[in-house]
């Protein structure tokens, strides 16, 4: 079973933060992206572009599966709480949601490709924040400010699950 489960809008920094921890809990980190693409034999950005929503979230309930199975620190795509299964898979863990203000996200969002974010970031991130962010709370033992540097961030997940844990 994973240690912990990180979900977030895009640019919530939930790859990094997985690695960050999985290194101080000496311990694997897995982005659910990543077993997609592995799985797909692309990239899954260039998955989800190539084959559409449905196909990709159906890849990604298996790779979430795979992931949650491992002693791991799992990423998750931005996009894993839209399907009841993975929902379903997510209560079940330690899943904790990273946010920031739009002004951060779309500051982090310069880079790498974000197919559903589209030509406007800015207009579709704060859709997607109407649409996710009760389904991100519904999820998650706690909502992590994740605006601060990697350190920072990384010590308030730290402290959130020493404070449920205790």
């Amino acid at each position: 079973m994973a240690r912990l489960v990180l979900i977030g809008l895009p640019g919530a920094g939930k790859t990094t933060l997985a690695a960050a921890v999985a290194e101080r809990w000496a311990c694997a980190g897995v982005d659910t992206d990543d077993l997609v693409a592995g799985v797909a034999g692309l990239p899954a950005a260039t998955y989800l572009r190539e084959r559409g929503e449905v196909a990709f979230r159906e890849l990604e309930l298996i790779a979430l599966r795979d992931a949650l199975e491992r002693d791991a620190v799992v990423s998750t795509g931005a996009g894993v709480v839209t399907t009841v299964p993975a929902r379903d898979l997510l209560v079940g863990e330690f899943t904790l949601w990273l946010d920031a203000d739009d002004e951060t996200l779309l500051h982090r969002l310069n880079d790498g490709e974000r197919p559903l974010l589209g030509d406007d970031h800015r207009g579709a991130l704060a859709q997607l924040r109407l649409q996710r962010e009760a389904l991100y709370r519904s999820c998650s033992r706690a909502r992590i400010d994740a605006s601060g540097t990697i350190d920072e961030v990384t010590d308030l997940v730290l402290q959130q699950v020493e404070e449920v844990q205790s």
